[in-house]
């Protein structure tokens, strides 16, 4: 049976990434509780789970609400990827069967139909999750996927994918067509490099797609 803090937890947290709950949004306890169907003290460690997680903050006396990032806050986070994303890679090279191989081509294939049939964005970017899914888990270090998982979130909130132009979509494509290659060779500095430069080039198009509602000014 899933816990009711698990269960709150996903709420919020789904919420948050759909829009649901926008940047700025107060997460009222007593009302998290009556969606959710239980008691209070779920929706505090949920909240508190989530603010652990840089998706929520909690102002003394006001309560919680949804985290709104400065445009600092958003290249510090992909920084960070980058780095992590790179030693996954890296690690991959040496790891990564045949089995996940032959998928990421496969991927690399759907992801590219999809922008084919009019850039549909929603599953190139649920195929893209799966992609880079498969590359951390074969990097095989837990501690690599603990730290990753406090900053992959942040491109599903932004919906990075949602603001890219049709020659960001092509460059994305031959960036995971470039992982693949150096995955099957198991060149680590060059699937390093290839994931570098694609993280990079996804910060370059989120903070030069920004508007002034969506991040707040750097204090």
């Amino acid at each position: 049976m899933v816990r009711a803090v698990d269960r709150v937890y996903s709420h919020i947290r789904d919420g948050i990434i759909a829009g649901t709950y926008a940047p700025g949004a107060r997460l009222g306890e007593v009302d998290i509780a009556e969606l959710a169907e239980t008691s209070r003290t779920p929706v505090r460690e949920a909240l508190r789970q989530l603010e652990m997680e840089g998706l929520v903050e909690v102002v003394p006396h006001r309560g919680a609400r949804v985290y709104t990032w400065t445009a600092d806050d958003l290249e510090e986070i992909y920084d960070l990827r980058m780095t992590l994303e790179a030693m996954a890679a890296a690690r991959a090279a040496r790891r990564i069967g045949d089995k996940d191989i032959d998928r990421l081509s496969e991927l690399c294939d759907l992801m590219e139909s999809a922008a084919a049939n009019g850039q549909q964005l929603d599953l190139m970017a649920q195929l893209n999750d799966e992609f880079h899914a498969i590359v951390r888990t074969a990097a095989a270090s837990t501690r690599l996927l603990t730290m990753l998982g406090a900053v992959i979130q942040f491109p599903l909130v932004m919906r990075t994918f949602h603001r890219y132009a049709p020659a960001d979509v092509a460059r994305s494509h031959a960036h995971h067509r470039d992982l693949v290659a150096a995955l099957t060779s198991g060149d680590e500095i060059w699937a390093d490099s290839v994931m570098r430069a694609h993280v990079r080039a996804a910060k370059h198009v989120l903070l030069q797609s920004l508007t002034p509602d969506e991040v707040k000014e750097s204090e």
